[in-house]
């Protein structure tokens, strides 16, 4: 396996990880479990975005940086729908 693989794995696998701490957010039972799976989901998007940087980096992953008002428009988008 070459650095290209490995670290596309890694990726993955944080990926992955930052799933989990999101589910175990939002399914948590108090707020201290809440906490400790907020917190890890945290740390994990910020070594997340940290690998996702040493990629890109390398040219081995492109970040696509999206226009304010795409954002915006998107926003407003979801504001808008309502839920029933």
């Amino acid at each position: 396996m070459n650095d290209k693989e490995l670290m596309n794995d890694l990726l993955a696998t944080v990926k992955f990880n930052c799933d989990l701490f999101l589910n175990g957010t939002i399914e948590s039972s108090t707020p201290d479990v809440r906490e400790a799976f907020n917190a890890s989901l945290f740390e994990s998007l910020r070594i997340q975005d940290e690998i996702a940087k040493k990629l890109s980096e390398r040219g081995w992953y492109q970040i696509n940086l999206v226009e304010p008002a795409k954002v915006q428009q998107t926003e407003k988008k979801f504001a808008n729908q309502s839920f029933s």
